[in-house]
């Protein structure tokens, strides 16, 4: 898959895409990530890229020329492309959307600064607008690795084991289970026995079990949307009676 990054601070991606899986990815050809300064499509003295805006008011507004020329010009070195604006007036990031995301094969992500982008710039070239939660950064840059890592971890070969991908909260609609390796007793708290005894339908179920549990107490409203079965309902109502499991968070 191949992320074109359209930004003023180009800077701000040289760490994160130099990491962890998001390099190794790159390193095997499974992602080609390349990240274009704004500046380099502002032709005058001071590569200037924003200006005042129409009306008055505070702030600057991203000028619309140069913005054009880099979409444009990217887009015209890739086929069938599609253009998202991190913006935190789009829509609001999930995983269901990155799943959606992760069938292109190439996106463009625009990376805002000041109070935006010239509108006719969105309204023209912006397939699409996303935000990854509501409050204000500085910039899309951030948003823009959030989309990145996300969506790059539903492609085949990027994580190592991809059945940790499926298991990933949200994947399903429900919030993790929790995770616990050795030792078995640390400062007095043990794994839960259920874990140790070899019987992987038990564990499966214990799993879904606190899956439903943690998502109840820490995230309700997803159950409102999430059509469960029949056997999730029964597990959640002896998740919920059993004394044995409790969440941290409750006391």
């Amino acid at each position: 898959m191949r992320f074109d990054v359209i930004t003023l601070f180009p800077g701000i991606f040289q760490g994160p895409l130099q990491e962890s899986l998001l390099n190794k990815a790159q390193e095997k050809g499974l992602l080609l990530i390349n990240v274009h300064n704004l500046r380099d499509w502002c032709h005058d003295k001071h590569k200037t890229a924003d200006d005042s805006p129409y009306g008055g008011g505070p702030g600057m507004v991203m000028k619309p020329e140069p913005l054009t020329e880099a979409i444009e010009t990217v887009k015209n070195l890739r086929s069938n492309v599609k253009v998202i604006f991190l913006s935190p007036k789009g829509r609001v990031f999930t995983q269901d959307i990155a799943k959606e995301l992760a069938a292109e094969k190439e996106l463009i992500l625009i990376c805002g600064r000041y109070e935006g982008i010239d509108e006719r710039v969105r309204e023209s070239l912006v397939d699409d607008e996303i935000s990854i939660g509501d409050y204000v950064l500085n910039g899309g840059e951030i948003p823009a690795l959030v989309l990145i890592e996300t969506i790059s971890r539903l492609i085949p070969g990027v994580v190592g084991d991809e059945q940790s991908v499926i298991q990933d909260s949200f994947y399903s609609g429900l919030l993790d289970h929790p995770h616990y390796t050795r030792p078995a007793e640390f400062k007095g708290m043990k794994v839960p026995a259920v874990l140790l005894n070899g019987n992987h339908q038990e564990v499966d179920k214990w799993r879904r079990k606190m899956a439903l549990l943690h998502t109840l107490r820490i995230r309700p409203d997803l159950l409102k949307i999430i059509d469960l079965s029949k056997e999730d309902r029964k597990l959640l109502e002896e998740a919920v009676q059993s004394p044995d499991l409790q969440l941290k968070s409750e006391s």
